[in-house]
C-alpha cells in the first residue's frame, strides 16, 4: 500500500513538472512570435513617431498604440486601413511596390505621417 501511494505521488509530480514546462515553453514561443520584425512607428501624445519613416520594398512596418485611446493608420489611398487600434495594440503593413504613402489617423484627422517606400 505505502509503494503504490509513494508511486501515484512520483507519477503527480512528474505529471505536473511535465505541465510547467510546457507552459512555459508556449509563453517563450509567444513572446518571440510579438516581436517585429521590422521598424515600428509609436503612436504616443496624438503623433506618429517616427512622422517620416523611410525603407525597402517587403519590410514589415508595425505601428504600436502607446496612448490610452484608440487610434487608427489609414493611408491616404487606402492601400492600408487598421482597426481602431487599443492602448498596446499594432499593426503591421507590409509595402509591395515602391512610393510615398502618406497616413493619418481616421479618429483624430490631424494626426499625419509618411512612409517612403524605395
Amino acid at each position: 500500500m505505502r509503494n503504490s501511494r509513494w508511486i501515484v505521488g512520483i507519477a503527480t509530480s512528474l505529471l505536473l513538472a511535465l505541465a510547467v514546462v510546457a507552459g512555459v515553453q508556449r509563453t517563450m514561443a509567444a513572446g518571440v512570435e510579438a516581436a517585429p520584425s521590422g521598424p515600428e512607428v509609436t503612436i504616443d501624445n496624438f503623433m506618429f513617431t517616427p512622422a517620416t519613416l523611410i525603407v525597402k520594398v517587403g519590410t514589415a512596418i508595425t505601428w504600436i498604440n502607446h496612448d490610452d485611446i484608440p487610434h487608427t493608420v489609414v493611408s491616404d489611398d487606402k492601400t492600408f486601413k487598421s482597426r481602431a487600434l487599443d492602448t498596446d495594440e499594432k499593426f503591421t503593413f507590409t509595402p509591395t511596390k515602391p512610393g510615398t504613402y502618406s497616413y493619418f489617423c481616421s479618429i483624430h484627422p490631424k494626426m499625419v505621417g509618411k512612409v517612403v517606400v524605395q
